[in-house]
Formats: structure tokens, C-alpha cells, sequence
């Protein structure tokens, strides 16, 4: 066997084993989304910007993709067939440059996101007396999270509209307490995404462990898919 298809060889079976790590890699995101989809099915009604609610979608798109990149880049190797080691670069580039697109501009304009976010929650609130499913999202968010409103239980005081008093507020608000009166202090969205922030580093550090996995494969497959192209010439 020459030294060039020795190399061939092992970086094949190392790119085979990269991503193989990138498609389990992949499955635990998935699983992470699906379990933190479960565990806030609760708030199934509230606006995709509830944070445990974008984290869990984002999870389980991140995941499947990864999954799906990762087989391709396992058939690739395997086969050796430039076609799909082309399409497996290109896809994961892609997806490499998305995920450092998307944390620099979670980054720069988090606040923007945030007031955002906050904005759609307060006006998903105007139909908690007349949507049964929205007013057991909240009603299951307050009390879990022990908060009042998105970022005030003033939210509550112009929804609420009762004849008696202006500033009556969700029985959630106060664990049951009727009628309710002084609710919780803590801010909804603010408590919601402390929880995901404390709950998520070890997410986190798999990603970033995810991404060190996904350059050696990117470099791995672009070497490989030289090393095949200059035997297929050798050979004509």
C-alpha cells in the first residue's frame, strides 16, 4: 500500500470517528430539546419568545441538523465518494458560519431581542380572559416561576378589568391567594431566563465541544476530498 492511500486511510476512519462523536453530539441536543419541550408543554400556548421556549425549539433544529450532517459526513467517509463529501462540507460550513452568526448577533443585539420578546409576551397577555389554553400557560408560568406579569405585575392592571378594582390581579400571581392583591415581585421573563441561564451552561459547553468536533471534520473532509481527487487523476 502506497503512503498516499495510507494516509488515505486514516484520515478516513478519523473522519469516520469525528463524526460519528458529531452525530451523537447531535442526538443529545435533540434529546435535550425534546426533554425541555416536554418539561414546558405547560407553556405551550404562550409566544415562541417565552425563553425555555426558544431554547427548546432551537435545540431541536440545531440537533436534527446535526444529526442529519453527521450521517452524511459517516456515509462519506465510508464511501469515499467525493459527491457526498462535498455535500457534507458544504452543509456543515454553512452550518458553522449560521451558529457564529447567530451567537454574535445574540450577543450584540440581546437587548433589542429582548425588548422584542418582551413586547409580543405583553400583547399575547390581552387574550388571557378569553383564551383558555393561554390563561393556563401563564397561570402554570407564575406559579412555577413565583413571578407576576413579563416584567412587572403592573402588565396585569389594564387586562384585568373588573368593575371593583382597577389593579386586580391572576390568582397565580399569589398561589391561589383570592383575591389577589400583592403578588409577586420577580418579573416573569426576566425569572424564566435566569432558570434557562442556570440550567444551560452544561448545554453550552457540549456545543462548544461540538464546534471543535465540527472544524476537524470540515478539515478532514476537504483533505480527503483531495487526497481522492488526485488518485482519481493518478489513476487516468
Amino acid at each position: 500500500m502506497s503512503v498516499s492511500r495510507r494516509c488515505l486511510c486514516c484520515v478516513k476512519y478519523l473522519m469516520f470517528v469525528f463524526n460519528l462523536i458529531f452525530w451523537l453530539g447531535g442526538c443529545g441536543l435533540f434529546g435535550v430539546g425534546v426533554w425541555l419541550s416536554f418539561t414546558q408543554s405547560e407553556f405551550s400556548s404562550l409566544p415562541l419568545s417565552f425563553p425555555s421556549l426558544s431554547a427548546a425549539n432551537l435545540l431541536l433544529v440545531a440537533g436534527g441538523v446535526t444529526m442529519i450532517t453527521g450521517f452524511l459526513g459517516c456515509l462519506g467517509a465510508l464511501k469515499e465518494q467525493r459527491c457526498l463529501l462535498m455535500t457534507f462540507f458544504v452543509i456543515l460550513l454553512v452550518l458553522v458560519i449560521t451558529e457564529v452568526t447567530l451567537t454574535l448577533v445574540l450577543h450584540i443585539f440581546h437587548e433589542q431581542l429582548d425588548t422584542k420578546a418582551q413586547n409580543e409576551l405583553k400583547k399575547g397577555m390581552e387574550d388571557y380572559e378569553t383564551n383558555s389554553g393561554l390563561q393556563k400557560s401563564w397561570d402554570s408560568v407564575q406559579k412555577m416561576f413565583k413571578c407576576c406579569g413579563v416584567t412587572n405585575q403592573t402588565d396585569w392592571h389594564s387586562i384585568l378589568r373588573e368593575v371593583s378594582d382597577s389593579k386586580a390581579l391572576p390568582l397565580s400571581c399569589c398561589n391561589g391567594e383570592d383575591p389577589c392583591k400583592n403578588g409577586w415581585n420577580e418579573p416573569c421573563y426576566q425569572k424564566a431566563r435566569r432558570w434557562l441561564l442556570d440550567n444551560i451552561t452544561s448545554v453550552l459547553i457540549f456545543g462548544v465541544c461540538i464546534g471543535i468536533v465540527q472544524i476537524f471534520a470540515l478539515a478532514f473532509s476537504l483533505y480527503m476530498y483531495c487526497q481522492i481527487l488526485r488518485a482519481e487523476k493518478y489513476l487516468d
